[in-house]
């Protein structure tokens, strides 16, 4: 029985980078073997267990077959004969299919080293077109690395793109893409995320309204790039600038999908859109199962960016509305979140990147305005539940009147 250091460990260490979790390969054992030396099995399909101490994975060497579609459909086979070099063979890509042993050795039977220094993003064999969650794994890979200047090998995306035509990519489940999409939001680049997903055909099957916005265009004076799609890489990028929550990050990434459902002649303008833009957005969290907290900021974002960008012009009252319609009193971190979305939609234009937003700062200061406004007790013992809510909102009206006043001077 051998045991190998494999996968992300190996790759992140000779990277220089700090290795997050660590996973184990076991060639020449039988299940009974780790069970008898008190490791836990933990796996479903396939023996994986947790080491008695460590609790760190521990997998039994193994290899897959195809036999139906989608990513599920593998039969998988471990046995103390299956090499090292056999385990390696059925990962996706080369820099994730190298393997360390006890006495320091690296293991490098497909060029991982390699394309670590050439960054290089490269499937290990042809068996990568047999899964279809190594599209959006090598999406996620590329987020993660496009700062290190890692690249998609030009075999690769031939390949991805051969996967997406032969239908494979309608095989993942809404989950899987979620699960990915999510992690991709929380790395440096997540816009090589919907880059590599657009280039090999993947981003019209599990993200459609984002596919459309590349193409439509905008009113040039407002946005000097004009494309949507561009637009929208542009707004992710200012986001990861502004805000490492991924919260922020998908709302700022599906703010504008209502721009792809307007008539072509009605171009370039797009009224109307932050409703629409909701309403898809509706539609996709229902589809691929997004969380609410996301959900439910990516809809307030649709809905009033415009709003936001015009609040130095916007009435007291409007102000005060928008407050109430993002529930901001009452969550001052989740409309905190909103302004930043706000402000990167605003940057995410060609020239604007480095431009002020004192729209953020007079709508902070007018919630905090609001938050400020308290009813004496004498008055607020001779009123009952909805006329406290009146005179409060006509107090925070006056409230904002003043700041509005304070602002314009």
């Amino acid at each position: 029985m051998q045991t190998y250091l494999v996968g992300g460990a190996v790759r992140d260490a000779l990277l220089g980078l700090a290795v997050r979790e660590r996973d184990w390969v076991v060639v020449g054992a039988q299940p009974d073997e780790l069970v008898g030396a008190g490791y836990r099995l933990v796996g479903r399909d396939f023996p994986v267990f947790l080491h008695p101490t460590t609790h760190e994975e521990y997998a039994l060497a193994r290899t897959e077959r195809k036999t139906g579609p989608g990513y599920r459909g593998f039969e998988t086979r471990f046995s103390p004969d299956v090499t090292l070099e056999e385990d390696l063979q059925r990962r996706d890509l080369t820099i994730n299919a190298m393997a360390r042993a006890a006495d320091g050795t690296l293991v490098d039977p497909y060029g991982g080293q390699r394309d670590l220094e050439a960054r290089v993003l490269r499937h290990v064999s042809e068996a990568f077109a047999e899964d279809p969650v190594r599209i959006l794994r090598i999406a996620r890979f590329a987020a993660r690395f496009a700062p290190l200047g890692f690249r998609v090998a030009t075999e690769t995306m031939r390949l991805m793109r051969g996967m997406v035509a032969a239908g494979e990519a309608g095989a993942l489940v809404p989950e899987r893409v979620w699960q990915e999409t999510a992690k991709a939001l929380a790395g440096p680049a997540p816009q090589a995320f919907v880059a590599v997903l657009r280039e090999c055909g993947a981003l019209a099957v599990v993200f459609p309204e984002l596919d459309r916005l590349f193409g439509v265009p905008q009113p040039p004076q407002w946005h000097p790039e004009v494309d949507t799609g561009i637009h929208v890489g542009l707004v992710l990028e200012a986001a990861v600038r502004l805000s490492a929550e991924p919260r922020v990050r998908f709302a700022a990434l599906v703010h504008d999908v209502g721009k792809g459902s307007t008539p072509p002649a009605e171009w370039p303008r797009h009224v109307g859109h932050e409703v629409r833009g909701a309403l898809l957005i509706a539609e996709l969290a229902e589809r691929l199962k997004v969380p609410k907290e996301f959900r439910e900021l990516a809809l307030l974002v649709a809905r009033h960016h415009g709003l936001c960008h015009r609040a130095l012009e916007l009435r007291a009252a409007t102000v005060l509305e928008l407050l109430e319609h993002c529930d901001a009193l009452r969550r001052p971190e989740r409309f905190g979140e909103f302004l930043l979305a706000c402000e990167a939609d605003m940057r995410g234009r060609t020239g604007f990147a480095e431009r002020g937003y004192p729209q953020a700062q007079y709508l902070r200061a007018a919630l905090a305005a609001a938050q400020a406004v308290e009813l004496e007790i004498d008055e607020r013992r001779h009123l009952d539940g909805a006329a406290i809510g009146a005179r409060l909102r006509e107090l925070r009206l006056d409230a904002l009147q003043a700041l509005r006043g304070t602002f314009a001077a």
